[in-house]
């Protein structure tokens, strides 16, 4: 896009960014109440747990389906009116969860409603995270991309941070037996309401200057899903690869950490809720700093560096939870998800260029979020109760990371500062 392309007003991008809240706080809810709705919807006992994290995956797998659908709209009718829509469906998915019925109310049913739900929820956040990356990207000063686009990372992991902290609020305040009769449903209530108020905030945004500039001249895809196989399945390959490595990071090593502090290392809900809100704050600090950092040196070199840190790291770390240092291995696990996330967002939204760009982060990134994030936490969970090995999870993330290097080995250096001729 060319420099003089004007930027978004602050106000824009900084409801952009912190509406992600909305969208982490939801999943990251799930994963952290996941012990409580195992007993609440699927009864409690052996094998509730990866009942209750199954879903969780299948209803992931809606995500590329909405991401598809809204990346449509956000390429070819703009991304504020795509962003607009996810957020009203987040809210009604949400709200009607806060009011469902229990399994002690209506039997089985109640989890099949639960993931009803959560299939819903999954296909709503399909149109949020890569139309937010997307619109902060064009609407940010060149130089400052890196920053400006990672605020959507640092933002989500607010929404974590709140997640967690209402989930344990939650969990220490009410008995466990009002718990389960109805204490679960505050966290959700939470969340219908931070939705509905994101959407109020959105329908002040103006649209992106780079969809105004392809409407202005006329080249808006048509059909851009057609667009974005035909133009960009270079970007769509090096957008799954990056999104792959910062998937799984982020899933194993962030929000399936509670659940396996409860069940591994036998701390109870309210310590290990405890535990993983110190966790986000370490990656809220981490975040901004990564995304200045890949507009000072690249966004390359920044990658390559985390790509051997997770690599290295995860085994010693889930090793470090199962024993006697729970909240180093969970912290350390934190920040090195949290980097990823913060330089991976900005640097595979810079694989495609304005049209088709959310396609092309739909067919890549979203692609590569359902496959290592949802269905990570079970299999996280799976190979621990069946190896009997706690470090199992760290050897999924070193194993992803050593796939992903010879991608990131190879990729083309796409920060403005790093580049004589900047491009979007």
């Amino acid at each position: 896009m060319p420099s003089e392309i004007p930027v978004l007003p602050p106000r824009s991008l900084a409801i952009a960014a912190f509406s992600t809240i909305v969208e982490w706080y939801d999943f990251t809810l799930y994963l952290y109440f996941a012990t409580v709705l195992s007993r609440v919807f699927y009864g409690g006992g052996s094998g509730s747990l990866l009942l209750t994290l199954g879903g969780f995956a299948i209803a992931y797998l809606m995500r590329p389906l909405g991401a598809v659908v809204f990346s449509h709209i956000g390429d070819k009718h703009g991304r504020r009116h795509m962003l607009l829509l996810s957020v009203a469906l987040m809210t009604a998915a949400m709200l009607a969860t806060a009011l469902l019925p229990t399994r002690a109310a209506v039997g089985p049913t109640a989890g099949w409603l639960l993931l009803l739900l959560r299939c819903v929820m999954g296909f709503s956040v399909g149109g949020e995270y890569t139309g937010v990356v997307a619109y902060l990207l064009e609407g940010a000063p060149q130089r400052r991309r890196g920053l400006v686009t990672s605020s959507a990372s640092a933002a989500s992991e607010v929404g974590g941070l709140l997640a967690v902290g209402v989930s344990a609020l939650t969990v220490s305040l009410v008995s466990t037996g009002d718990l389960e009769r109805w204490g679960w449903r505050i966290p959700f209530f939470v969340g219908a309401a931070l939705a509905g108020s994101v959407g109020i905030a959105r329908s002040t945004m103006h649209e992106s200057p780079e969809f105004q500039r392809q409407r202005d001249e006329g080249t808006v895809p048509e059909v851009p899903l057609r667009h974005a196989l035909a133009n960009h399945r270079g970007g769509i390959v090096r957008g799954f690869a990056i999104s792959a490595l910062g998937s799984i990071t982020y899933y194993v090593g962030i929000t399936y950490v509670p659940a396996f502090l409860t069940s591994v290392s036998k701390l109870s809900e309210a310590a290990s809720l405890w535990l993983s809100t110190v966790a986000a704050v370490a990656v809220i600090a981490i975040t901004p700093l990564t995304g200045a950092l890949s507009d000072r040196i690249g966004r390359r070199p920044v990658l390559i560096g985390l790509c051997f840190a997770s690599a290295a790291l995860p085994i010693t770390m889930f090793s470090l939870m199962a024993g006697r240092a729970p909240l180093a291995g969970a912290v350390i696990l934190a920040l090195l998800a949290g980097a990823v996330s913060a330089v991976g967002a900005v640097a595979t939204a810079e694989q495609f260029p304005g049209e088709g760009r959310i396609t092309g982060l739909a067919l890549g990134a979203t692609m590569a979020t359902a496959i290592f994030g949802g269905l990570t936490p079970l299999a996280a969970q799976w190979l621990v109760e069946r190896t009997g090995w706690a470090s199992a999870p760290g050897l999924m993330i070193a194993a992803v990371a050593v796939c992903v290097l010879p991608v990131l080995l190879i990729l083309r250096e796409t920060a403005p500062n790093r580049l004589s001729h900047p491009r979007l």
